[in-house]
This record gives C-alpha cells, structure tokens and sequence, in this order.
C-alpha cells in the first residue's frame, strides 16, 4: 500500500484547511485510516482516524470540534478537514493505514504510512 498525503501549506490562524491522503496498490485490504500529527519536538501523536468500511470516524479529544475526517471510497482517499487553525496546530501531518481490524490510535497500529504533509500556522 502507497500512501500519498497533500494539501499542507502555510496559513495564517483562524483558517481552514483540507488534507488529502491517496491510497494505492492494496487498497482493499485498508481497515483504518488513521491521521497523525508531529510538531517539531514531540512524538508523532494520533489526531482521528476513520474505519473504511462504514465511515465511523474517531478523533484525539485535543482536536474534537475542529477536525473533520471524511473518506471517498471510489477515489481511495480520505480527507483531514481542520477548522479554526491554530499555531499550536503547525506540525507535518502523516495519514497511515491499517489493515488489522479494530481502530488504532498509536503508531505501533499501523504497517503503512504516506511521507506527511506540513502545516504551518502563522499567528
């Protein structure tokens, strides 16, 4: 499975987002779609993640509100809505996948990963 994030940049606060991650080769073996985020610094750490099958999304309570995962399954992607962007947001955002099934939510859950996609958020 090739994972293929875009839609970063730089914005100023208060902005709104949309991030894409394409999947290729395996797809149908995709359970979970998850979304990360690293901030320079920190751990890699889990900000939701979608089940492909029915759409049932889950998010990081740091984010609830404000991010919105969504998934299309005819263009095998799944989008990272973020509203309301704030500085403490600027990090690279990776999406992964997961094959097992049951939703994951650290890194040790997942076997596939996109190359990430930076966000910068200017106050």
């Amino acid at each position: 499975v090739q994972l293929q994030a875009s839609g970063g940049g730089l914005v100023q606060a208060g902005d709104s987002l949309r991030l894409s991650c394409t999947a290729s080769g395996r797809t149908f073996s995709n359970n979970y779609m998850g979304w990360f985020r690293q901030a320079p610094g920190k751990e890699r750490e889990f900000v939701g993640g979608i089940t492909w099958s029915n759409g049932f999304t889950t998010y990081a309570d740091s984010v609830k509100g404000r991010f919105t995962i969504a998934r299309d399954t005819a263009k095998n992607t799944v989008y990272l809505q973020i509203d309301t962007l704030k500085p403490e947001d600027t990090a690279v955002y990776y999406c992964a996948a997961r094959h097992l099934l049951g939703r994951g939510t650290t890194v040790k859950d997942y076997s596939y990963w996109g190359q990430g996609t930076l966000v910068t958020v200017s106050s």
